[in-house]
């Protein structure tokens, strides 16, 4: 799978869920040409004095669609994530991902992608629900995590704008 076979749906007109999951799909296609295509030297690639790599990033938003997705629907997150806590995760993540191999990593973010798309098609009819994990401090709406979920893309792009030219020159802010 590439960057090419994710959907986007032109939306000049649209309602807010439309809207949001539109930028959210452009948003993750921005992220897959600037992260796809690369060997695995390429990905493991530090550019000093970070040590994130694209093969972090791309691991780590894999999860972020996985976790984010799971919370908004109330539902367990799945495998490779559900034997560890949030934060230990998030780490794990970035960490193992340079001992991933390219295959796996893409697979990995792209079936994130696939399970979190069908799930929002479905959240979608009512962003307004309230999500309560019985953490007093921790009460948000779908639409709150569905915008964070734009946000962490919209980072990690840029992030990946950055490494990607460092890797291979490519440059831009959407495909063809």
């Amino acid at each position: 799978m590439e960057w090419r076979d994710l959907p986007l749906a032109e939306c000049l007109r649209g309602g807010e869920a439309e809207m949001l999951q539109f930028a959210v799909d452009r948003a993750r296609r921005q992220f897959a040409w600037k992260t796809g295509g690369l060997t695995a030297s390429q990905l493991r690639q530090e550019h000093l004095p970070s040590t994130m790599t694209l093969a972090g990033l791309v691991k780590h938003m894999s999860f972020v669609e996985a976790g984010f997705t799971a919370r908004a629907a109330q539902r367990p997150i799945g495998r490779p994530w559900d034997v560890r806590d949030w934060v230990a995760n998030d780490r794990w993540g970035w960490e193992s991902a340079v001992s991933d191999e390219p295959e796996e990593l893409y697979a990995l973010w792209y079936g994130s992608v696939e399970r979190s798309r069908a799930t929002w098609v479905e959240l979608a009819a009512d962003l307004d629900v309230e999500v309560d994990e019985g953490d007093p401090d921790w009460i948000t709406s779908r639409r709150r995590i569905l915008v964070d979920l734009l946000e962490e893309y919209l980072k990690h792009t840029g992030h990946a704008d950055v490494l990607r030219e460092a890797v291979d020159g490519l440059r831009g802010n959407d495909p063809d």
